[in-house]
């Protein structure tokens, strides 16, 4: 079973974090490029349940700013998350 976990852990490159700043708190999504080539819209606020799938990031990154979304500044990187354990 931990093997399973660890792997599902490492079949992403990299995530986004998106906000909804016109939202009192603001409302997060994250975008996330697994390394299947997909990229994925999930809201952490829903179990991370995917809310949108593309075979490209503009596709993804135009859904979320239809959306009124606004991208953090940064990106995390699978292989920060591995130097955290």
């Amino acid at each position: 079973m931990l093997q399973q976990t660890s792997k599902q852990e490492t079949e992403w490159e990299f995530a986004e974090i998106w906000v909804d700043t016109l939202i009192s708190p603001p409302y997060i999504l994250m975008l996330v490029k697994e390394q299947s080539g997909k990229f994925c819209n999930h809201n952490p606020a829903q179990n991370y349940k995917i809310i949108f799938t593309s075979d490209n990031y503009e596709a993804a990154k135009m859904w979320l700013l239809e959306n009124e979304y606004e991208r953090l500044n940064s990106r995390i990187l699978q292989q920060d998350s591995d130097e955290e354990d």
